[in-house]
């Protein structure tokens, strides 16, 4: 379909590599099942031949997931795919995912290697990957920072090897919108047999510009993205599955494309996520942080008592969340009090809510969060009040 993009989830891989991460052999197998649920295309296990827990994981990821492509990453060298195939062997649905840096920056101080040597590699790469399995990622590592020419040599070369999928990668997270999405553009004009590969990218955060790069590259012919839940990643992290996601969900206007992720998993996906690592997401994080449905000022809690739409793009709901939160602190308004009381079953007249008002803020001056506690407080000192003053 030509307006579907591929969910390429790498959380398990890439996301797993950001420093305290990490998770068991049980921890991945347990977050796997749950993308699958969340029915991303791909899943991305890990990098097998990096230790034999990611192998593990891997091999046993493999003969569990069903619906989805389970991917695994390696080098570009025979050791490192031979073991990645060994982990994915088991697989319904196999990819290989291999890569080699392709920038002047890291033929230079990383791989001592000349372009001429850096093709050949990739290339025989693909070529032994493909022998092992139908379907082959080749990814130009610093992708963004590499000679064009060179990168449209090598991708059209890997392809002619095999290759299905080409990955571009702005692995430092240096590129701008305008500058990236030109890059896909310039590929897609200038590789004469790009139309043979699924073209993808994977965008990384280190300037905050991972999921507007992702975005802007669809726009401009990607047919694939990298990312991760909660945007965990090496550094900064990746481009948010649930930012992608959701943005071409809600701007159909403007994409014109969908996934078929079931975005009622997101919330559940990126709470089992914190769970598993042991760390939460910011609270002011897009979709699935604690606040991304929670209203405190009361113009805005004025607004989503008469329509949730005046202050929400998406529903709550729509992601898992069960619902918004009115959340009473010094910035609120007598709506969003009164609906409190309310739901604990207390109707005020308006002279009593007035009266509970003036309470509410002298407390809420010295106290972040009021909650019902404070609330039946308020209306039993001024039930005292009136009773000591007859």
């Amino acid at each position: 379909m030509k307006d579907k993009i591929i969910i390429f989830d790498t959380t398990l891989r890439d996301g797993e590599q950001s420093p305290g991460f990490g998770m068991t052999v049980e921890q991945k197998c347990r977050m796997a099942r749950q993308l699958e649920r969340l029915c991303v295309d791909v899943i991305e296990a890990g990098f097998p031949i990096s230790s034999k827990g990611d192998f593990e994981a891997v091999k046993m990821i493999s003969k569990e997931i069903k619906k989805c492509t389970v991917a695994a990453l390696a080098r570009a060298r025979h050791d490192d795919i031979k073991c990645a195939w060994e982990a994915l062997r088991n697989a319904s649905n196999p990819r290989i995912h291999t890569f080699i840096a392709t920038s002047d920056i890291h033929l230079k101080y990383k791989l001592n290697m000349e372009k001429a040597e850096v093709l050949n590699a990739a290339v025989e790469s693909v070529r032994y990957a493909k022998s092992l399995t139908r379907d082959v990622e080749f990814s130009a590592e610093d992708a963004v920072r590499t000679d064009r020419e060179f990168l449209f040599k090598i991708i059209e070369a890997v392809i002619d090897s095999g290759a299905t999928v080409i990955n571009i990668p702005d692995t430092v997270g240096y590129a701008t919108p305008k500058e990236f999405g030109d890059l896909i553009r310039s590929i897609i004009n200038s590789v004469p047999n790009i139309g043979k590969a699924v073209l993808s990218i994977h965008c990384h955060n280190d300037l905050g510009l991972a999921s507007s790069n992702s975005l802007t590259a669809i726009e401009n012919g990607a047919t694939q993205v990298e990312c991760t839940i909660n945007g965990i990643g090496e550094r900064a992290g990746n481009a948010a599955l649930e930012e992608i996601v959701m943005t071409l969900h809600t701007r159909r206007d403007i994409y014109d494309k969908k996934t078929g992720v079931k975005i009622r998993e997101i919330y559940r996906t990126s709470r089992l996520l914190s769970h598993l690592t042991g760390i939460d997401v910011q609270p002011n994080k897009a979709i699935v942080g604690e606040n991304a449905f929670a209203h405190e000022a009361g113009i805005h809690q004025h607004g989503i008592l008469k329509h949730n739409t005046t202050y929400e793009i998406i529903t709550p709901q729509s992601v898992g969340v069960p619902s918004s939160r009115l959340v009473l602190g010094k910035h609120s308004g007598r709506h969003a009090l009164a609906k409190r009381y309310a739901e604990l079953g207390i109707n005020l007249s308006a002279e009593k809510l007035n009266n509970v008002y003036r309470e509410f803020t002298n407390l809420a001056d010295k106290k972040k969060i009021i909650n019902n506690d404070d609330l039946i407080d308020f209306i039993q000192r001024i039930k005292n009040q009136n009773q000591s003053g007859e």
